[in-house]
């Protein structure tokens, strides 16, 4: 049996922020002299980023009037662990409410109370009860949906979230799996001048991606069906992206040469994903892979002969919101799902992720055109009389 992605609704905060002001906010924030203010301008400029959102409004103003951090020389006294989880709680729902909205909107016909399990994934913020629990009640979904919670994986934790909803799809023919990917990178700033912390400071934002997984395909528009999924590992760059939990909020390590692990190992996780399916790289025209970094897309590109062109949606997402973490390529996959045509029914469709560990996610999607609506509406009202006799 095939699952069936069928719509991506997606949520920023409301302070969309241009990078060269960020990057005006962090010189004054590390206190630079400056020649390391125009480094970290420059290392800016060639982020490909043009914006970012967040939820605190701080980073746009360089001259302090902060709302979260202090304004003081320094941002001294940095805030705690437990003061960014709080500005977590009062956040992530809300976000996390209007992208699952968004991809509901696009299904008419998917009633709420017929949802069947809710995963949730995030790695920058975590309290219970939960925001699984509290999307239940938000979102009116049925009080005995089943949840499951995908914590600290990182940026390819929405492909752990779609293997759970295939799994559950293929387990159960009335499945109907929303999952919601809700990260707010922002919140956790390191004030600090190593070069990582540079790195990861000019890269992340804040946002939310909700998906539909079910059995069927929509009733209108195009889906992408779940074809296969595999894991790789490189275990040498388990120092070079890794993700802490310390006093001044989550730390992120990502050195220079995790873009270099990445090309060692794509090449062979493309060919492992696609040994035993009657698909070849030659095929494959579409592709969603998570934009980590500029740098990053750069090597993949040049690992599987790839062009700009084929990684447009990437770049797109990247410049618009930067790396949103485990949201950030389902952003990518919903600019694919927009820009399809009919003709593109059938089309294979190579989407890649990456994380701490140094893993590497990749899965093969096909484009599926909408299912008549004759068959859609007898199959959604055996779904619909199913989920009410439980």
């Amino acid at each position: 049996m095939t699952s069936y992605l069928c719509a991506i609704g997606t949520a920023n905060p409301p302070h969309r922020i241009p990078q060269p002001q960020i990057a005006t906010f962090m010189a004054g924030a590390l206190q630079l002299d400056e020649a390391a203010t125009r480094k970290l301008h420059a290392l800016y400029r060639v982020s490909g980023i043009g914006h970012r959102y967040t939820v605190l409004p701080d980073y746009g103003r360089a001259n302090g009037d902060y709302e979260f951090f202090p304004n003081t020389p320094g941002l001294e006294p940095f805030p705690s662990v437990g003061q960014r989880m709080a500005q977590y709680r009062q956040h992530a729902l809300p976000l996390s409410v209007q992208a699952a909205q968004a991809c509901l909107r696009q299904l008419p016909e998917v009633r709420t109370d017929t949802i069947t399990h809710l995963v949730t994934v995030s790695c920058t913020g975590m309290y219970a009860p939960g925001l699984d629990i509290e999307l239940v009640a938000a979102l009116g979904l049925n009080p005995n949906v089943q949840r499951t919670c995908v914590n600290f994986m990182g940026c390819y934790a929405a492909v752990n979230a779609l293997k759970l909803a295939d799994a559950f799809c293929r387990a159960d023919a009335n499945a109907r799996v929303l999952l919601v990917c809700t990260e707010l990178c922002t919140l956790h700033f390191q004030k600090s001048q190593e070069d990582d912390h540079l790195v990861s400071n000019a890269l992340f934002g804040d946002g939310s991606a909700a998906a539909l997984v079910q059995g069927r395909p929509a009733q209108q528009g195009n889906s992408l069906a779940l074809e296969a999924f595999h894991c790789g590992l490189e275990p040498d760059g388990q120092q070079d992206m890794a993700w802490h939990i310390n006093n001044f909020g989550f730390e992120m390590t990502l050195s220079s040469y995790v873009p270099r692990l990445i090309q060692r190992g794509i090449r062979r996780l493309t060919e492992q994903l696609l040994a035993n399916l009657p698909v070849h790289l030659a095929d494959v025209k579409a592709f969603a892979i998570h934009p980590g970094g500029r740098k990053i897309l750069e090597t993949i590109e040049e690992a599987l002969e790839l062009s700009t062109h084929d990684n447009r949606y990437a770049y797109q997402v990247l410049r618009d919101y930067g790396n949103m973490s485990s949201a950030t390529v389902l952003f990518v996959l919903q600019e694919l799902l927009r820009n399809l045509t009919p003709a593109d029914t059938g089309a294979p469709v190579l989407s890649f992720a990456f994380g701490p560990g140094l893993t590497l996610e990749a899965m093969l999607l096909k484009v599926v055109s909408a299912m008549p609506a004759s068959q859609y509406a007898a199959e959604n009202q055996q779904v619909a009389e199913e989920a009410l006799s439980v």
